[in-house]
């Protein structure tokens, strides 16, 4: 990997392209640590210093803004309203039929789809940033801190929606500088910028554990994080790249007096075909009811079960019901994702056939019945690269959005084989020699 980009710094066009990646990568933190106009930045501090890692309820978000969340910055929404439009548009496409049309338009329906996600990433933001202004003006962003309700000193109606708005436009700069980095610079812009994000709390957790490590001063906590750290790497690393080849030949064509076809190739199907969504899709499930009992105050029954049960992370319940849900979701997510039918119906068109199976009908049943079958590993895998790392590092003193968690190391370990491949790609383009010396 080091090999790759040391030749690709040495390539001028690909050098132009990794250092405009990096410069968008220093912009990107810059706007992470402006605040927003009306927030008392010295009671923010004092808050966050207060708080320190035990802010479960907005853990999350915050770990996709790369912190700036809880320091209500202008790129405190970060990236996360972009990759909730995505997704709903991707699960919409399949209920509404104009948008599984313009999926199937090409280049013109995907730029119309694109639109739309930037509108409702707007929209979305909005509302987001509505309900953060709204927490911080009551104090329940820092529950427990004595200057939380004074982080937004000026109530008035002007200073919210000058504040919403700051974040808004954050929020579509974000975007915009995504969009920047895919069309410019290497790999794609919103995955990178997640990246960023993630692996900007990296250090300092890490540093988090050896301080409060008693063996050794810290260091055997920090050694022993650091080696199931690259445990859990090179596993994640080693799932991700199996898949199950399902082999294809294409009968040959007369066309004229040329012949087509005749060629071999195969369906990769991964073991892991929902990637990190189930993941995202189960934890922003089971903040829901934190953020209810949060925000209505109660204290009867249910609130307090709730609070016992569904705000600690390593509670039994939690755990069982977390492990649950991302299996259902990696089910829910490949039938949504993936059709058989028409990948069966794609290959009768084109004279594609599964050697021993028939076109049609009987393709469609095969390809889902090896789908579901390599679905359920995928699943098992995704609930526990989930929660053992949340178990094991629980006991040195880090939250459940430690970079080593379920979630950030599945989001850091993708991108970066996928940013890794394409550099790779892009270097084997340009020094290749051809057959002619």
């Amino acid at each position: 990997m080091l090999t790759a980009f040391a030749r690709a710094f040495k390539t001028p066009d690909l050098r132009k392209k990794l250092l405009f990646t990096l410069g968008i990568i220093v912009l990107f933190r810059l706007g992470s640590h402006i605040p927003v106009p009306g927030v008392s930045y010295k009671n923010v501090q004092i808050c966050v210093d207060q708080a320190g890692s035990s802010n479960s309820l907005f853990g999350l978000v915050n770990m996709f803004s790369g912190g700036a969340l809880l320091q209500i910055t202008i790129f405190a929404l970060g990236i996360m309203p972009y990759i909730t439009a995505s997704i709903i548009l991707q699960l919409l496409t399949v209920v509404i039929p104009k948008l599984e049309n313009l999926k199937k338009e090409g280049q013109s329906g995907t730029a119309k789809i694109t639109q739309y996600t930037r509108y409702l990433t707007v929209a979305l933001a909005i509302l987001q940033g509505t309900g953060l202004v709204a927490t911080a003006r009551t104090g329940a962003l820092f529950q427990g801190c004595q200057v939380a309700s004074q982080i937004v000193p000026n109530r008035s109606i002007f200073t919210t929606i000058v504040m919403v708005i700051t974040m808004t436009a954050g929020t579509c700069v974000v975007m915009w500088l995504g969009e920047l980095v895919t069309d410019r610079g290497i790999g794609n812009g919103m995955s990178i910028l997640m990246f960023i994000s993630i692996a900007a709390g990296f250090i300092g957790a890490l540093w988090q554990i050896k301080l409060q490590g008693k063996i050794a001063d810290g260091w055997v906590e920090f050694g022993v994080v650091i080696l199931v750290g690259l445990a859990m790497v090179a596993l994640v690393v080693f799932v991700e790249q199996a898949q199950r080849r399902i082999p294809v030949q294409y009968a040959k064509r007369m066309i004229g007096r040329r012949a087509y076809g005749g060629t071999s190739t195969y369906i990769p199907l991964k073991v892991n075909q929902a990637g990190v969504i189930p993941v995202i899709f189960a934890s922003s499930l089971l903040y829901i009811p934190a953020l209810i009992v949060q925000f209505s105050g109660s204290t009867a029954g249910w609130a307090v079960w709730i609070q016992k049960h569904f705000v600690k992370g390593d509670h039994p319940y939690y755990i069982a019901a977390y492990f649950l849900l991302i299996v259902f979701f990696a089910f829910f997510y490949v039938a949504i994702s993936f059709n058989p039918e028409e990948v069966a119906d794609n290959m009768k068109k084109y004279g594609g056939f599964i050697p021993g199976i028939r076109a049609g009908r009987p393709t469609a049943e095969y390809l889902s019945y090896v789908l579901n079958r390599i679905t359920w590993p995928g699943s098992l895998y995704l609930g526990l690269i989930a929660l053992v790392p949340t178990m094991a590092l629980a006991g040195f003193g880090a939250n459940q959005n430690f970079p080593f968690g379920g979630t950030s190391i599945l989001i850091i370990v993708g991108v970066g084989l996928e940013t890794v491949k394409q550099i790779e790609s892009q270097l084997q383009q340009r020094n290749y020699e051809g057959f002619l010396r």
